[in-house]
């Protein structure tokens, strides 16, 4: 059993170092990503989403060149495990999510995902087990075009100083930057 070029061990411990936990979510988007490149097609320029923050998104930057520093990984938070590798000129692509009809045959990975256990009561060997056995056998596949917004080439623009905050931001977003439009992310002053 390989994902990509990783014997399941070694594509475990590289979750384990990446990820500071071999965490089951992470190991299973390493066996989706696989089953996504074996019904790609070989040209063409990728960029990938993932439909959740939880997880996939590190299996993702772990197995290919998509991150999301380099704009080729969008993060939504869908709250569905499945993620998308699609061509940037057509918005052709294929999407894998886990199919629950299949997760039904696997009580530890059904459990897992439903969060019908919390995380201290699952049996974190059995979990892996059965996920290192179910392997791509857990995931639905679907041949899907992404909506054209994907698509679209992001440039920031020109950039000015908020007259708030006093910092760089992109023009674009508005009279002032996205952070001042928003909730505070911090506050200042001592604690």
């Amino acid at each position: 059993m390989k994902i990509f070029s990783y014997s399941y061990e070694e594509y475990v411990e590289r979750v384990r170092t990446f990820h500071d936990f071999a965490a089951p979510g992470v190991v299973i988007g390493g066996f989706m990503i696989e089953l996504v490149y074996q019904h790609l097609p070989k040209e063409g320029l990728l960029n990938a989403i993932c439909e959740t923050p939880k997880c996939l998104p590190d299996a993702v930057q772990i197995l290919t060149a998509k991150t999301v520093g380099n704009g080729r990984l969008t993060v939504l938070n869908l709250g569905r495990f499945a993620l998308i590798f699609y061509d940037i000129s057509s918005g052709k692509g294929i999407r894998v999510s886990l199919d629950p009809a299949q997760v039904e045959a696997w009580p530890q990975i059904k459990s897992w995902l439903f969060k019908q256990k919390p995380k201290k009561e699952q049996d974190y060997s059995l979990l892996m087990e059965q996920i290192r056995e179910s392997g791509t056998d857990i995931c639905r596949i679907e041949h899907v075009r992404v909506a054209s917004r994907f698509l679209e080439k992001k440039r920031r623009g020109q950039m000015a100083i908020c007259p708030k905050c006093k910092e760089a931001y992109p023009l674009a977003d508005g009279m002032i930057c996205l952070g001042c439009q928003g909730e505070p992310v911090y506050v200042t002053g001592k604690n």
